[in-house]
């Protein structure tokens, strides 16, 4: 009896977009982004490498693929018209793109290096938006706050995600970083090494965001 990854004998496996971006997907959480090769997607999908490229060209198009799915459903995080104000509602936006990110082992490495114009990442960008100008923001200053929430929420998971790999030491090489230190040297980190340490990455996204969505209270029109 042939077992689900491969073919069966005397006819070609069945592959289509959607079970080969699923399938990279799992690879992806099984071993990690540097481990995903379209040989190795190919041999979980019991066939030719070359039958990938009927779908993508590129690895890069099946990671934009694979970034699309990641953040399927994200664009609904604001929930019902009326529950909460803008700045609530554009921070469930902001904490369901880490989480979805964070679903994915290497997800926030995945994304970052992708352009996706697929409906679910156009679909959270234009929920962002759309709440900055229901809000009252001009269209400038709602796209520009769009990069800048969507560039820290990506980047911090980013530097979340390798905090947590293996021999990583956690956030800033935490270890390290404690010996470095040098209380009469370096006085301030000293006294701030707790936090600069701390795994609570959370209270960490938490604080950045919440910088950011203040901050943009002075350029509302």
């Amino acid at each position: 009896m042939s077992s689900p990854s491969s073919p069966t004998r005397g006819r070609p496996a069945r592959l289509d977009q959607a079970r080969t971006v699923q399938t990279a997907l799992d690879l992806l959480n099984e071993s990690g982004l540097d481990a995903l090769t379209m040989r190795r997607l190919a041999d979980a999908m019991g066939v030719r490498a070359g039958a990938l490229y009927r779908y993508f060209a590129t690895k890069q198009d099946l990671l934009t693929a694979m970034a699309e799915r990641m953040v399927d459903g994200v664009a609904d995080a604001a929930g019902p018209t009326g529950d909460g104000d803008w700045n609530e509602r554009a921070a469930r936006l902001a904490r369901a793109l880490r989480t979805a990110l964070l679903a994915h082992r290497d997800g926030a490495r995945v994304f970052a290096g992708t352009h996706s114009t697929g409906p679910n990442t156009l679909g959270f960008a234009d929920s962002f938006v759309g709440e900055l100008r229901e809000a009252g923001f001009g269209d400038v200053e709602a796209a520009r706050a769009l990069y800048a929430v969507t560039n820290f929420t990506v980047g911090h998971t980013l530097e979340e995600q390798a905090a947590v790999q293996p021999g990583a030491g956690g956030p800033a090489g935490a270890g390290a970083l404690r010996e470095a230190v040098v209380t009469e040297t370096y006085p301030h980190l000293a006294a701030t090494l707790p936090v600069l340490t701390s795994t609570d990455f959370t209270a960490h996204f938490e604080f950045g965001l919440r910088l950011l969505l203040d901050g943009l209270r002075a350029v509302r029109r």
